[in-house]
This record gives structure tokens, sequence and C-alpha cells, in this order.
């Protein structure tokens, strides 16, 4: 294949060129490489033969072999017949080869052919080439050089030229491995290509983008692959179309991925820069913030709104010289964008050339310095607004640097904060309910501890994180009878109202048992029965079985602890164990017997109990303290009983230390944890005598508890109890069994106690005017501040309490 220079800079295509050797005889005696690929048969199938067997007709018979017997030269035009048998218009040219005697020996034959038929069209069809307004090329295999047009010339980017054309390959290493792909598999490809985005822009500009379309360019004759031809198309309007699109697809999955205001309003300016804009903010009301319901429509002119997130292409969310700092609150004017587009509910498109703007830039000193300091000349802002309530405004910015925005972008910005708002809203909405949730679980939780003497308490509640919603864990402090205090901790299985309601049941349920001095066993046991109960109540309305019926779970760990005996005594409804650290710095976890979940029913509770040094720390706590990181229970505990091992100065520091250790920053599951240091009473508030079951003993009785409370200095509470100890130990007497004991206790109120071997607890009732009997535990009563029976191993004791004296 043949070239010429047409004198234009550019190379063209000439016609195929094949030679040919014919002997006098008309034989074939010679065969060229182009003759090969013109006709498509090789020289061994030529050699040898007819010439005249090449032509179509035998138009040119003259050319046959017989007729070359001059020396002249010829020239004429004859149609051969292809090897695959298809007509091929070609051009001879005969030129005889002379011996040393001037005779003609043979004749060489040249054989053209034209591209498209004349040597008019084949030119015309170059111009067309050079001339095209878009941007051709052509890559020979052969000589891996490459032939642009002056369209191509011009936009070097549209193939990524590496260097001075022509013939330069392009630098883009993907385009070149498609070019190479094409050649070697001879399939046509499409190649998207886009100029590279300068690194100095901040924001993206519009970026020139192209379709080149590749394919084969084929030997005529021989069908073999001898270059790939290019076009591109410029496709700069779809690119930037998909790259909105792209924009909008990743806003669906990066905006409101979590129920939190300010991380939405955060994730929408972190799409939004550098992508669409240098700059980027977020203001809400502030009843949004607070999970309130603002006012439906669009928002009044002079609105006061809150910034809750902004975010710069340079500096990222530390913007210090940025107008309104994160959490301050700013008040637009009327004429400001921002208030235009809150009070007609749609988005404004402004900028430098905009009165209005640089009326509002010039309004306040730190504005006028950031148009001045990074160019500020485009800006956009739209409402957030979703399901008809307004909640705020974005506002998008593009600075020195950067194109204004343009009509596609304002439709853009509008779908963005559209998916925002939404958002925004789902998170105020689950603020609210969280907020009611938690307002109810924290009602039912004990807001202060009662002031008692058996233990030094500190404790900690924390909801679950925002991923989920309120949880059912609760713990409590009941002071007992015998200065003894009941600790309690549970966990009410799933989350929500409901799971809190059950806890509030559950914990009121446990007061009332205790205040009867139920043993933990036998509470734990009551406290089953009451879940079977409320399981079958919830499970039916009006003789109907509920939808959304289901089992309640719950567990439930209660302990007694006597500050007298230093006993603790123990029982699991499917919770897991306290730990305890001794005085000597022992750290261990409780070997309890639990029971099966609160509301299985039919399973025994068992107590253990535990002998205390005065000192000991117990924690009591629920299972998201120690399954919130690992989700392993066994090494949850180890983690905790090395935190509670550190040396700290108070409770309330151990528990920040305990919840550091253990817990992430946002915990899937409600914690809670309780801590009590126990005390004890030593024998000098404690005063005990066994009495025979005598009535002459009540006499003696009362000597030897008005001389003990002389010798505690509480002379003035003699009288009465002197009183309450004649009427307990009376009754004692005559209706209980041996053995019997009275015992006094001094600590924050003085307690009288009497007990018996008899299960039979006495009840207070009026006495008719003539009744002999019934008067003492009333009297009891309205001498004392309380009075009460509990249930003991081997019986009962009635107990009285009464304030102690004035200083």
């Amino acid at each position: 294949m043949a070239t010429y220079d047409q004198g234009d800079g550019h190379r063209r295509w000439s016609a195929e060129v094949a030679t040919v050797t014919v002997g006098l005889d008309g034989i074939v005696t010679g065969w060229s490489e182009g003759a090969r690929r013109l006709l498509g048969h090789r020289a061994p199938d030529v050699v040898g033969r007819a010439a005249a067997d090449l032509l179509l007709g035998r138009e040119v018979p003259q050319a046959a072999g017989l007729a070359l017997t001059g020396s002249q030269e010829w020239s004429g035009t004859a149609a051969l017949r292809h090897r695959d048998g298809h007509r091929v218009e070609v051009t001879l040219h005969a030129h005889p080869s002379l011996g040393g005697d001037g005779t003609p020996q043979a004749f060489v034959v040249a054989v053209t052919t034209p591209i498209s038929g004349s040597r008019h069209d084949r030119t015309m069809v170059e111009w067309a080439f050079a001339q095209a307004s878009i941007a051709l090329s052509a890559h020979s295999t052969a000589s891996r050089s490459w032939h642009l047009n002056a369209a191509a010339e011009r936009g070097e980017q549209v193939f990524g030229a590496g260097g001075e054309q022509p013939g330069a390959a392009p630098a883009d290493e993907d385009f070149l491995r498609c070019v190479r792909r094409v050649a070697e598999e001879a399939i046509p490809m499409r190649y998207e290509r886009a100029a590279p985005e300068p690194s100095s822009a901040p924001a993206p500009a519009r970026r020139q983008a192209w379709i080149i379309e590749l394919w084969p360019v084929r030997d005529p004759a021989t069908g073999e692959v001898v270059g790939v031809g290019t076009a591109a198309f410029d496709s700069s309007d779809q690119h930037s179309a998909r790259q909105r699109l792209a924009l909008l697809q990743e806003a669906g999955t990066s905006i409101g991925t979590t129920l939190n205001v300010t991380r939405t309003a955060k994730e929408l300016a972190v799409l939004a820069v550098p992508r669409l804009a240098d700059f980027a903010s977020v203001d809400l009301l502030d009843s949004v913030l607070r999970g309130e319901e603002p006012v439906a429509g669009p928002v009044e002119a002079n609105v006061v709104l809150r910034r809750v997130a902004h975010r710069s292409a340079t500096r990222g969310d530390v913007v210090p010289d940025a107008a309104v700092d994160l959490g301050g609150i700013d008040d637009y004017p009327p004429f400001s964008p921002p208030a235009r587009c809150l009070t007609g509910g749609r988005p404004v498109l402004s900028g430098a050339d905009d009165p209005d703007f640089a009326r509002w830039i010039a309004g306040r000193v730190s504005r006028t310095t950031a148009v001045e300091t990074y160019g500020i000349h485009s800006v956009i802002a739209t409402p957030l607004r979703a399901r008809g309530i307004t909640l705020g405004v974005a506002v998008f910015v593009r600075t020195e640097g950067s194109p204004p925005f343009e009509q596609d972008d304002l439709i853009l910005a509008e779908e963005l904060a559209g998916r925002a708002a939404v958002g925004v809203d789902n998170a105020r909405r689950y603020t609210r309910e969280r907020t009611n949730a938690l307002t109810l679980q924290r009602s039912l939780l004990p807001r202060d501890l009662p002031k008692q003497a058996a233990v030094e308490v500190a404790y900690r509640y924390l909801p679950a994180g925002r991923g989920a919603g309120v949880g059912g864990d609760w713990f409590d402090v009941v002071p007992l009878s015998g200065t003894r205090v009941a600790l309690v901790v549970g966990d009410v299985v799933g989350h929500g109202i409901h799971a809190s309601a059950t806890m509030g049941r559950l914990r009121t349920a446990v007061r009332t048992l205790a205040d009867v001095d139920l043993p933990p066993d036998e509470l734990l046991t009551h406290l089953d029965d009451l879940v079977i109960h409320l399981t079958s109540d919830d499970d039916t309305v009006d003789g109907r079985i509920r939808e959304d019926s289901g089992e309640i779970g719950a567990t439930c760990l209660y302990a007694v602890y006597d500050p007298v005996s230093r006993v603790c005594t123990v029982a699991s409804a499917g919770h897991v164990p306290p730990a305890v650290l001794l005085p000597d710095g022992t750290v261990s976890v409780v070997r309890l017997t639990p029971g099966p979940l609160l509301g299985v029913g039919g399973l025994p509770f068992e107590s253990t109990e535990l002998e205390l040094p005065e000192g000991s720390l117990l924690a009591f706590f629920t299972d998201g303290l120690i399954e919130a990181r690992d989700r392993d229970v066994g090494l949850g505990l180890e983690r905790l009983c090395e935190a509670l091992a550190a040396p700290v100065p108070s409770l309330d520091v151990t528990c920040d230390t305990i919840l550091k250790a253990l817990l992430p920053e946002s915990p899937a599951d409600d914690v809670a944890l309780l801590l009590a240091r126990t005390r004890a009473l030593h024998a000098d508030q404690v005063a005990a005598w066994s009495l025979p079951s005598d009535p002459a003993i009540v006499a003696d009785a009362r000597a030897q508890a008005s001389r003990q409370l002389t010798a505690w200095g509480l002379e003035d509470a003699a009288f009465v109890t002197e009183l309450v100890v004649s009427e307990l130990v009376t009754n004692a007497i005559r209706y209980g069994a041996v053995p019997i004991g009275l015992r006094l206790i001094r600590d924050r109120t003085l307690i009288c106690e009497v007990s018996d071997a008899s299960n039979t607890a006495p009840h207070l009732r009026r006495a008719r005017t003539y009744d002999e009997g019934g008067r003492g535990l009333h009297m009891v009563a309205q001498l004392t501040q309380g009075w009460g029976t509990r249930q003991t191993p081997v019986g009962k004791t009635i107990w009285a309490e009464q304030t102690l004296p004035a200083g």
C-alpha cells in the first residue's frame, strides 16, 4: 500500500499496486505479494498458468501473451477474477522486459486499483477524513504510527496524545490497551474518556468527555487486520448527567445512615463538598433539634436558625473563619437567599450579580471578609422540607476558580436537600419518640436512692445507643426491717415502650413483695407467678387473642444484706451473677445456682448465702455491660473484675472506670450498674436477749431494755420502748413458741425486734368497747414510726421502729 503527501501536512492512502511477470507465451512467471493481497491467489497457485485465466470474459485478449510481441508499453482497464470469485476492477500497465539484443523476453504488468474507482473519489475521501468535524484517527499495526485528522489534532485530550503530531502515541494507557485488543481480537469496541480534572480546581468544573468508537481496519484482499480506526464523539453532557445521577445514587446510601439529626446534616455537607460546591452549610430550626413538630409549610422571614453542619473543600469541617460557628445561631434577613428560599419553599440561585446577594453580604463583616478572601461568586440556597414541613436550609457556595452554578446544579441541589430533609425528619421523629420513651423509662427508675445504714451505693444507667429503642433494664435499693437492705437488678428482654412498661410493672412488684419481707427465693417465686399472669393478660383483649401477643422474658437478681450478721443472701432468676471485691483485694464472681427466666414457671429458685467482711464491694449489673464489646460473657466478666480491682477514691469513680473499660462509645443494649459497699453494725449498736416462755419475764425484759437505752444515752425513748417491748414480748409468750428473743438495734432509728418459733403472724384490728384484748398492736402502731412482721427460717420476727430523740 503506497502513500503520497497531498501537501497539507496529512498523509493519504494511495491505490493498491500489484506486479505480475508474464512470459511471451502468456504464462505467468512471477507473482508479487501485492498481487496476492489484491486477488487472493498465492504464487504457487498462479505461476505456470495462463494469465488469461485471471480475466473475466477475456476482455483484453492482447494481454493474454500472444499479442505481447512488440516492444511498446500498453495500458488499459480490465476485470480480474478474485480467488473467492468476485470481480475486481483494475488498471493494467504492461512494460516489456528486453534482453541484451533488444528483443522482449517477458512483460512486467503493473496492476492498480483506485479506492473508489477513480482518483477524484479517492482524493475526496481523503479530504473528508482531513476535514471531518469529529476527531478521527487511524493506527497502523505495522508501523505503530498514528494518523490524526485536523479535529483530533486540535483537541489532543481526545486520545490523550503524548507528543507532537502526527505519529505520536497516546499517553492514555487504558486507551492503548483497548486499541491493542481491537487489533488482536478484530472486534469493534467502545471506550469512554474524560479529560483529567485540574488539581488546582477546588470544586468540580464541567469536564470534557468523549465516547470513542474503535474498529479493526482489514486488508480487503486478505482480510488481515492492518490497523485500527477511531472516531470520537463529544459526550460531555451525558458525562455530567451520569455524574449527577451517581451523586444522587450515593446520596441514597450515604445520607440518613443514622437516626441522628446532626449526623444526617453533616452527611449532606460531606457529600456535596467538593463534588457540587466549595463550601456547604446546613442550618436547622431549634425545634427540629429538640424533636418537636415544626410549623407546616414555608417559614416566614427573619427566622432564627442554628448551624449544625458545614464543610469546606480546603479546610474540611474546621472552618474558623465561617460567618456562623457550629452550634451558633443566625438571623437571616428577608432579602437574603436563605430567607427567600424558606419563604418561597423553592431553591434560590444567586450570586455576585444579584443586588440582594451583595446587600446580604454587606450586612455582616464576617461574610464580607469571606467573600473577599475566597472569591465567593455563586450561591444556591434550598429549603430542607419533608412531609410538608420546613426543617431548615442548606446553602451551597462556589468560590474563585470554580464555574458559577447552572440550572442543572440547582436541580441537583434541590434533590440532595430533599433526600437529606427526609433523613433529618426521620431523625427528628426518632428523637421525639426516643425522648418520650426515655422520659417514661427514667420515671420508672429510682431517682434518689433511699438512705439506709447497711451499704454505701453508687449506680449508673445508660440507655442503648441511637440504633436501638429503650430497653427494660432496671435496678433498685429497698430498705428492709432490721437495718437490712434489698439490692435488685433486672432486665426485660427486648426494647421499646412495651419493655419499659413491663420493667415498671416488675419493679413495682418487687418493691411490694420486698415490703412483705419475703426471702429472696420466695420473692422470685411470687415474681415468676406475676410474670405468668402478665403474659396471660397481655395475650388477650376482651377475651380475644391479640395478634401482637408474646411471652414476657425477664431476668432478676435479688439480694438481701444484713449488716448485723454481715450475711448477704442472693437468688437469681436467669440473671448474671454479681462480682465481689473483698477488702484484701480479692475479686471473684459469686457462684450461684441460677433459676429459670421469669415467666417459665414450675421450677424452683435457690438462695445462696455469703458472709462478707465489712467494706466488701458488690457489683450488680445487667448483661449489656459484659456483652457490649466482645459478645463474650466470660471475657466481659474478666474485664469487669480487673476494673473493679483498680484502686479508686470513690464508688462514683469506680462506676465510671468500669463503664469506660467495658463499653464502646455507643452500646447496643441498655446497661444498669449498681455498686454496694457493705457496712456492719458492731456490738455497741446491737443488744440481744433470749427469753423464757414465762409471763413473769415481761417486767425483766422491760428493765433490760431500759438499762440498754440508758447506756446508749437514749433515756428519752425509754417510755415508748418499754411499752413496745411489753406488748411484743407478751404476745410472743401468749401466742408464739420457744425460743423467744428480744433485740434492740441502734442506728439511724431505734428498732425493737421480738422473735419466736411460731409462723403465725399477728394482724392489726380495732378492739370493741368491752374487749379485753386487741389494743396492744394498735397502740404500738400509734407510738412508733412503723411496725411489721417477717418470716424467718425458724419462725417469725415482729419489729417496731421509732425515731431517735432529738440530739
